[in-house]
């Protein structure tokens, strides 16, 4: 590494990603900047499959998850309102223990264990388009009496902290939504914050993903929240980024260490995630929704940093991101690494999965690049979706989410004969078990997915949703009870039908 900046070569190497977008595609923009303002700005693709328009900088898309940086920028606002140390349930009081015991902290850093919402309605059937309002959400999630996990003992993204940290600020009369606008005009920006998909935003571009033969146009249901409500132009979110660089101490708050319960810090903190190349340490974050990819990464002590955004489902923003950063800096990347055995594995305690295929594992469904990690080791170097493994003999162990972990191979043991029959959730969603295959839905929406044993009563299935396919594990309980797993919710159950 030097010290000189090489922004021509952060440049090409965006633009070769940018020139992949076709001028009859959805496309995107990528930003460099720095203190003296705009480095460079690149555009590619359409902002309208019906209109063609050439898309720009100044192009509207959704931040999804980009949001959440900014909302915890307003919890910080607010410290007479609101503390980080403050549990959930003394703000919500009809939550029940254990989400209410959960800090706010916590529900922020991704630390709580809080069930993800969106996942929870994929496990009751409820597809991405299905429409949902903030109030009933509230009022499911304080029905629920389980965590993913001990609050503070580990990392797992989920949204649900967001939703309710929202819910608390509007029960106090602070709207996100009030608050990103007037923030935007401070700097330059023009934001919105949509509470449904469906709300009308100026200027806001459609988005697009892929069916295997033609671009479909996205669509969700879910009420949005501020965990990805936020809408603007890749411009707009820049100068963001600008000002929150040159004023330095909310930035330096945001990014900030947060520890887990035995001190360990974990890399996520508020909203902002840690990216390690080479010896140096960067932030940001990215966001995705159906149709939408955006990422921001910055370089705090340098203050530059890059911004992508996009209208197309298949834009990595954070691979274009990373290398635009590491040809900045003269900085190598990790290459992925082949280091486990393929196949599929089993926790040795607790119902999870994992599958190798070459340099990518995916836990729980949820999938990460493996990178050379030194001594036979390999890492996700990843601080939303931390995993560090190695293989001890046939098994594969290390730490996920920052936890301990075992796995062994996988083994083929059918479902049992005695298990057939219909299977209801409190919820009022039902499935039905009946020749080693799980059905669910109604009518023309009614699915059989086979099951894949797993061994030890753990099964997967496939789930086809909208633009994406989820392998859901089914873990039988016991001879009453069952429970539908997947990455960010782990806690969904059905009964055995009386």
């Amino acid at each position: 590494m030097t010290n000189e900046l090489n922004w021509q070569k952060a440049q090409e190497k965006a633009q070769g990603f940018v020139r992949s977008w076709q001028a009859d595609e959805p496309g995107g923009a990528v930003i460099g900047f720095d203190r003296q303002g705009i480095r460079f700005a690149l555009a590619g693709g359409v902002e309208s499959l019906a209109t063609l328009q050439p898309f720009t900088a100044e192009t509207v898309v959704r931040y999804a998850s980009v949001t959440k940086h900014a909302f915890c920028s307003m919890v910080l606002a607010n410290p007479h309102l609101i503390s980080l140390e403050d549990q959930l349930g003394d703000h919500l009081a009809a939550l029940k223990s254990p989400l209410a015991d959960v800090t706010v902290g916590q529900a922020l850093d991704m630390s709580g264990g809080l069930p993800d919402t969106r996942e929870c309605l994929t496990l009751l059937g409820l597809s991405v388009y299905n429409s949902t309002e903030a109030k009933p959400l509230l009022d499911f999630l304080a029905r629920q009496t389980r965590l993913n996990f001990e609050a503070g003992s580990e990392i797992s993204y989920s949204n649900t902290g967001y939703r309710l940290v929202e819910a608390v600020l509007e029960r106090k009369g602070l709207f996100f939504k009030d608050y990103i606008r007037a923030a935007g005009r401070d700097v330059g920006a023009i934001f919105d914050a949509p509470d449904v998909w469906h709300d009308p935003v100026s200027g806001l571009v459609p988005g697009y993903w892929h069916d295997g033969e033609k671009w479909q146009l996205s669509a969700a249901g879910l009420h949005i929240s501020a965990s990805g409500s936020m809408t603007g132009s890749a411009l707009s979110l820049a100068r963001w980024l600008e000002a929150l660089l040159v004023e330095g101490k909310v930035l330096d708050r945001l990014a900030g260490r947060r520890l887990l319960k035995n001190g360990r810090a974990s890399g996520y903190g508020l909203g902002i995630a840690e990216t390690i190349l080479g010896k140096r340490r960067f932030i940001g974050h990215g966001g995705s929704h159906p149709g939408y990819k955006t990422c921001f990464l910055l370089d705090p002590e340098k203050s530059l940093g890059f911004v992508i955004v996009s209208n197309r489902e298949d834009t990595n923003g954070s691979k274009i991101a990373q290398e635009a950063m590491a040809a900045l800096h003269g900085l190598p990347l990790p290459s992925p690494a082949a280091r486990l055995k393929d196949g599929f594995y089993l926790e040795e305690d607790i119902a999870s999965w994992l599958v190798v295929k070459g340099a990518t594992a995916a836990v729980l469904d949820a999938e990460d690049a493996l990178y050379d990690d030194g001594d036979g080791w390999v890492s996700s170097r990843s601080s939303t979706s931390p995993l560090r493994l190695t293989m001890r003999d046939d098994a594969i162990i290390g730490d996920i989410g920052h936890a301990t972990r075992r796995f062994l191979p996988a083994f083929d043991e059918p479902l049992d004969p005695a298990l057939y029959g219909r299977w209801e959730s409190p919820e009022g969603a039902s499935l039905i078990l009946q020749d080693g295959a799980v059905t669910m839905g109604i009518g023309p929406t009614r699915r059989q997915m086979p099951l894949k044993p797993l061994g030890r009563g753990c099964f997967l299935f496939r789930l086809q949703d909208g633009p994406w396919s989820k392998r859901v594990l089914l873990h039988v309980m016991d001879e009453r009870r069952l429970e539908l797993i997947l990455s960010r919710a782990r806690m969904v159950e059905y009964h055995r039908a009386l």
